[in-house]
């Protein structure tokens, strides 16, 4: 089975050479709008309905992010969501209820959060597999007490006349009232957003030594 996955990596060419695709962008500050969403257990239908999962690509899918909330049966924009009123139409931030990103663990949510142009989620808990997912896709989601939460839930009420700023590597979120609250990450992850790695940038950066191992492979079995 290794001889047989070694065998598809050398029958391309050299990965290094090979991968040209976009690399994930980079995380380290953000001031921007945030929308409150003080609904709980908002799950990953609600963010993505499976109607739109038919696709692997992770661009277009923000123009249905909540859309069964954000439009009506005949695709018209409902008013009163938050993410259609004027205030929150650029908004990078979202606070919302606890339990964010529960429901299936489509990768989807995280792909039509970050095409809308959401870059950080602020919450009291995450479904393990959605909070994971949003490291791989260039997303902080930030966990914070409820209290902590509740401030700037209503701090983002005030919308465009308030910003709310994040520094991940103080690993500080703070209102627009310069009240400042410190988050806990992942060491590991922390780096990853930092310096825009997800799996495929993680696996680049060992790009030499799987071209030593090829070209050692290659002596040692040139018949392959």
């Amino acid at each position: 089975m290794l001889e047989i996955c070694y065998n598809v990596i050398l029958k391309s060419d050299r990965l290094s050479k090979k991968w040209t695709g976009k690399n994930m962008e980079k995380f380290n500050k953000l001031t921007g709008i945030a929308a409150p969403m003080p609904l709980v257990n908002i799950d990953t239908d609600m963010i993505i309905p499976k109607q739109f999962l038919k696709t692997i690509k992770r661009s277009g899918l923000g123009a249905n992010l909540f859309d069964e909330m954000r439009f009506d049966q005949d695709g018209n924009e409902i008013a009163d969501f938050v993410l259609n009123k004027k205030a929150y139409r650029n908004a990078e931030i979202i606070v919302a209820g606890e339990n964010f990103g529960c429901g299936s663990s489509r990768e989807h949510a995280p792909w039509a959060l970050l095409d809308f142009g959401i870059k950080c989620v602020i919450s009291t808990s995450y479904a393990d597999i959605f909070y994971n997912n949003c490291f791989k896709n260039g997303i902080l989601p930030i966990v914070l007490k409820p209290e902590e939460v509740e401030l700037l839930m209503e701090d983002s009420k005030n919308g465009e006349n308030a910003r709310i700023s994040i520094d991940l590597e103080r690993q500080i979120v703070q209102s627009s009232e310069g009240v400042e609250f410190s988050f806990e990450i992942d060491e590991f992850k922390k780096h990853c957003l930092l310096n825009g790695l997800d799996d495929i940038g993680l696996t680049m950066e060992k790009a030499s030594s799987i071209d030593e191992f090829e070209e050692k492979y290659q002596r040692q079995m040139p018949w392959v």
